[in-house]
């Protein structure tokens, strides 16, 4: 896992050119059950795969940084016997051991079951504890799990202890069609000759060494790159963990920079604009320098207070939610400016009463939302009771805004929006709903309205 580390008040950025290179280490986990004596184009299924497996490591018995491993299941027990726990690592990791490999292949042979589940477990203490490496597994095999096991929960488990990235499997012989049952164990390749397991290897070895860069371009509405400094996710869409934060950025040319990325993960890309884009299971491809490319537009939504100091609110918030959606998409304070991808909002202003504005974020510009100045209500009352202020609405209806402290003190200020309202309250030694008082009165901005209740 790469992290952001604040040493002495310094940042140290995810990945730097003078980072010791990391290792990555390939655990072959290798199908010798029974069944891989069956003939495949002349020759049993075992021999193709034994031979172009010791051609593979002997062509990468050089190659910096790598370390290979060896597992197989089904060749210490005959099939007879129905041993559920066949399964061995024959060659530990080691840098340049092609020739270990090699000899241990030459003496296994074919002859049980097809623990796959178990297999996958036991692989999982082949792998040297060390958080920096690239741990890959590949399964080869011509069958399904034979064992009652479940391979694709476990692999998925394995993938979400960071114990190997997502697994390849590749499927050989024709004779059966069981790649749906398999894919869900990771990067599924069907081999139905032995020309194209022949590819598929040297295809799933170039993935795994090869260089992997992604570029994002965040553009306008008329895809020109005019945007960037967003905070970008790539998360791991098996785990759920993120994998890479980056802040986005682009030179003068408008060029997104190059990102180092390990594509045999699969993401899933949140930018963080507000409200968040997300891209499922990214297009990246192996060994290339992908671009891609997304629209995110934005504008500036500016929370300005009115022309009044001080104000009686303090603080007032905003909350803002998409226009049809209830979700919240921020809240902010008041005197403060938030980037928002164009669209259309409804902001939420709390002030007392509440006030709802619909408005429309556009590119690159800034749209102003303020309230108007409030005014102070002042109740002066010796009395105890219950009552609530409702606004009086240009139809001649009533809303409702505020609820008096109930059997409390009415001794009240409270800072309120400019309009016409009323007071109804009835004390708590009524004796009737008869008794209540209605009592309206008027807000005007910057200044103080008082309202009095009395016993008589």
């Amino acid at each position: 896992m790469i992290a952001l580390l604040a040493i002495n008040g310094q940042l140290r950025a995810q990945q730097t050119t003078t980072d010791k290179p990391r290792t990555t280490r390939i655990l072959f986990l290798l199908d010798a059950s029974g069944s891989m004596n069956a003939p495949w184009e002349g020759q049993p299924r075992w021999n193709v795969a034994k031979n172009l497996l010791a051609k593979m490591v002997d062509s990468l018995n050089a190659y910096p940084n790598l370390e290979l491993g060896l597992r197989a299941y089904g060749h210490q027990h005959p099939n007879t016997e129905n041993n559920c726990e066949d399964s061995k690592l024959e060659v530990a990791f080691a840098r340049k051991n092609a020739a270990a490999i090699k000899q241990k292949l030459g003496t296994l042979k074919p002859q049980g079951n097809t623990p796959i589940t178990y297999s996958l477990l036991q692989s999982a203490g082949d792998f040297p504890a060390d958080k920096t490496a690239r741990n890959v597994l590949i399964l080869i095999t011509d069958g399904l799990e034979s064992c009652k096991g479940d391979p694709c929960a476990t692999a998925v488990a394995l993938q979400r202890k960071h114990v190997f990235l997502k697994p390849f499997v590749i499927g050989i012989g024709a004779e059966r069609e069981f790649g749906k049952q398999l894919e869900c164990l990771g990067q599924y390749y069907n081999a139905a000759d032995v020309k194209t397991f022949r590819t598929i290897l040297n295809d799933v070895i170039n993935q795994t060494l090869a260089k992997t860069t992604v570029a994002v371009n965040l553009t306008d509405e008329n895809g020109r790159p005019v945007e960037s400094n967003v905070n970008m996710s790539f998360i791991n869409n098996v785990t759920e963990q993120v994998e890479y934060n980056y802040v986005h950025y682009r030179d003068a040319k408008g060029q997104a920079d190059v990102l180092d990325v390990d594509a045999l993960q699969s993401y899933d890309l949140v930018i963080n604009t507000v409200p968040p884009v997300r891209q499922a299971n990214l297009p990246i491809k192996p060994g290339r320098a992908n671009v891609l490319t997304y629209k995110t537009p934005q504008g500036t939504l500016n929370l300005q207070n009115p022309q009044l100091t001080p104000n009686p609110y303090g603080t007032v918030q905003a909350v803002v939610r998409a226009q049809g959606n209830p979700v919240t998409v921020v809240a902010r304070g008041f005197g403060a400016k938030q980037k928002l991808l164009a669209g259309n909002y409804e902001v939420e202003i709390l002030t007392l009463p509440r006030i709802v504005r619909r408005i429309s974020i556009k590119q690159g510009q800034e749209t102003v939302v303020t309230y108007d100045a409030p005014g102070t209500l002042n109740i002066i009352s010796d009395l105890k009771g219950y009552g609530s202020i409702y606004r009086l609405n240009q139809d001649d209806s009533q809303t409702w805004v505020y609820t008096m402290p109930e059997g409390g003190s009415s001794k009240i200020n409270l800072p309120m929006q400019p309009g016409t309202y009323r007071l109804v309250f009835r004390t708590a030694t009524a004796t009737g709903s008869q008794f209540t008082d209605v009592r309206p009165f008027t807000i005007r901005s910057g200044q103080t309205t008082s309202v009095s209740i009395f016993g008589k």
